[in-house]
């Protein structure tokens, strides 16, 4: 390959993501009590909403957010959601075009993504690499998990938070949100619940689910009965564990602990469980009641 000679097909591809994408990328200043902070954003629709990491912005009213073309305006902070790591600003000026959303439902682990975002204060930076897994779950600082987690060898560092992490087709798949070790980065995905909980943040500020208040995880089930339900795996209750069921007042007879150890769930609103994830993403779909 000489000087003369075209871009491989990889280096064209994260080229032709960086040149699509970047330019919708902004970089952010926090300020709160507990000092200054950084992180990145997405812009989400040309009338100045931007998507980032909820931790990003906690405690903040506002960010100052700056873009590769120059631009810099304030954003307000509209609605936070710690729950699935995700908040929305709403920038007081004139922002780039928007970021296209893609469905992290139809990723497939080895598939190229380019990362997007501001680490270390270095804005404008391109990291690229593959989807390593797909389904991770990512505990949360208000003490739930994110399902549904994507998982990246591309490089994300302190300050890639809230930025966007992209398909081939300069799609943004997910928001980069955390580096669980070397060559393990963890991205929120874009899918249908993402997008009800985006929207509802733009529209109300804030989500508000329904919940069981109760905690369990994948587990295989007794041989009889996954015959019977024509699967393996279902949702096993975590046994004898109190600190594990959400705490609260319960009427009586009501939201106790039952005694038994292998009480599981095998179907949650009609469909098969077959692991966690798919059964939370079904609450928060619901509403309270």
């Amino acid at each position: 390959m000489t000087d003369n000679d075209p871009l491989d097909a990889y280096s064209a591809t994260v080229v032709r993501v960086a040149e699509t994408v970047l330019p919708s990328i902004a970089s952010l200043r926090v300020r709160t009590r507990r000092g200054q902070g950084a992180g990145s954003a997405s812009v989400l629709t040309g009338d100045g909403f931007l998507l980032t990491s909820a931790h990003v912005v906690e405690g903040a009213d506002g960010a100052q957010a700056a873009f590769s073309d120059g631009t810099e305006v304030h954003a307000d902070v509209i609605g936070r959601d710690a729950l699935s790591d995700l908040a929305v600003l709403r920038a007081r000026g004139d922002v780039p075009p928007a970021v296209a959303l893609g469905d992290a439902a139809q990723l497939r682990v080895g598939q190229l993504i380019v990362a997007l975002g501001n680490p270390l204060g270095l804005a404008g930076s391109v990291t690229a690499g593959i989807v390593s897994a797909l389904g991770r779950s990512l505990p949360t600082r208000a003490g739930r998990v994110v399902d549904e987690v994507i998982q990246t060898d591309a490089a994300l560092n302190p300050g890639n938070s809230g930025g966007a992490l992209a398909d081939s087709a300069g799609r943004v798949v997910g928001v980069n949100t955390a580096v669980a070790g070397v060559g393990v980065g963890l991205a929120v995905p874009i899918n249908d619940t993402t997008r009800q909980i985006i929207t509802t943040l733009m529209r109300t500020g804030r989500v508000r689910r329904a919940w069981l208040g109760v905690a369990g995880a994948q587990s295989p089930l007794p041989p009889p009965l996954a015959e019977k339900l024509g699967r393996r795996n279902g949702h096993r209750r975590q046994p004898r564990r109190p600190s594990r069921v959400a705490r609260g007042r319960h009427p009586p007879g009501r939201g106790r602990r039952s005694d038994r150890d292998h009480d599981g769930v095998a179907a949650a609103d009609g469909r098969g469980r077959d692991r966690a994830a798919p059964g939370d993403n079904r609450l928060a779909q619901r509403r309270p009641g």
